[in-house]
């Protein structure tokens, strides 16, 4: 540190301490007493100065701790400027609010999205069985993240084997032997997992069993639905219309919640979503459940596709929100990680899975099974 950063030199005539003390010291041969002149200079030699980076003093926090300087800002009065020292820079303006972004990659988002559609619309209308295979497919890949991530973050053993064969068997036996099928593949899943965890240590068996009947519930049950109206004459267009609705729903959630969203619809469980983005999804499913129930459905009509929207609109909303809810539990953003921009299989399926069972029912009430 130089002389400049303690203040200005003594008057001319009078002693000053070479090492930044107060003249008036015994140890420099000067009385206490030597007047009000000496006072001044006392005052002005003893009087804490600010520290300048660039001006002699020290350059960071640490070294003032170290040294027991005082760190100010600035001069200690707004009209006073140190000899030698150069005025501080102003602030930097704070950087601009950083332009709203979408969240995700939206290019690889629709790439994927577009070719899934491929997928499920060639096995949907070429041949049924074989979009029942991709059901299967979605069901045990959606078991396998869902399982894993409980291992990894909870150290919850659900297993796989069970849930995967049993998962399977329940879809096609809704497809093939209808509702009572499928409720008979689901008691035997859950007497599977029962018995195949059983084969292990009893230390925290019931939360494994648990996790595991909550599984077999949560994906595979509730995707047997879509293997239910798979099952009817009309089935491909059923399928696609609850395919398109579920669809339309989350995009208007999303468009509108992007462009337009203020106000929070669940900011503990999931802060992105918002009462805007409710209300797009609404119109946007009403919309699209009208013209689908009017054009695609035999004996459908275009109010019954009204109810039909909002009541989509409503399940996947409540589908995407209860995922969150798992995620933020587990501590994790995304499922997985095989779908590029949409993360992995569960994170397509959190809002079609709960509105299975919806459509299904709505469509067996308005047009028949």
């Amino acid at each position: 540190m130089n002389d400049a950063s303690w203040g200005a030199p003594p008057r001319a005539g009078h002693w000053g301490a070479t090492d930044g003390s107060a003249p008036g010291h015994p140890r420099y041969g000067v009385p206490s007493s030597a007047g009000p002149v000496h006072e001044e200079v006392l005052a002005a030699q003893t009087r804490p100065m600010p520290i300048v980076p660039g001006a002699g003093g020290y350059q960071d926090d640490s070294d003032d701790r170290d040294q027991g300087a005082a760190h100010l800002g600035g001069p200690l009065f707004r009209d006073e400027q140190e000899p030698g020292m150069r005025p501080q820079e102003p602030a930097a303006p704070r950087a601009a609010k950083a332009k709203k972004s979408a969240g995700r990659d939206l290019r690889a988002a629709i790439g994927v999205g577009v070719g899934l559609g491929a997928v499920i619309l060639a096995s949907l209308f070429v041949y049924k069985p074989v979009f029942l295979g991709v059901i299967v497919l979605a069901v045990v890949v959606g078991l396998w993240e869902l399982t894993s991530r409980l291992a990894e973050r909870k150290g919850i053993k659900a297993p796989l084997v069970p849930l995967a064969i049993g998962g399977a068997a329940m879809t096609v036996a809704g497809y093939v032997d209808g509702a009572e099928g499928a409720w008979v593949a689901m008691a035997f899943t859950a007497l599977a997992v029962l018995v195949w965890r059983m084969t292990e240590p009893p230390d925290d068996y019931l939360k494994d069993v648990t996790a595991g009947l909550f599984a077999a519930f949560y994906v595979p049950f509730l995707a047997t639905f879509v293997a239910l109206m798979l099952a009817a004459d009309d089935g491909a267009w059923r399928v696609l219309t609850f395919l398109i609705l579920t669809v339309v729903s989350d995009t208007g959630a999303y468009a509108v919640g992007w462009r337009f969203g203020k106000h929070k619809l669940a900011p503990r469980i999931s802060p992105g979503k918002t009462r805007e983005g409710l209300a797009g999804a609404v119109l946007f499913a009403m919309v699209a459940g009208a013209l689908c129930t009017q054009f695609l459905i035999d004996d459908g009509v275009w109010w019954q596709g009204l109810l039909l929207g909002l009541a989509v609109a409503v399940s996947a909303t409540l589908g995407d929100l209860g995922e969150s809810m798992i995620k933020r539990d587990l501590g994790i953003k995304d499922m997985g990680s095989l779908l590029p921009g949409h993360g992995g299989i569960m994170d397509r399926l959190d809002s079609l899975l709960p509105t299975a069972p919806v459509v299904w029912l709505l469509l067996v009430a308005f047009v028949g099974s």
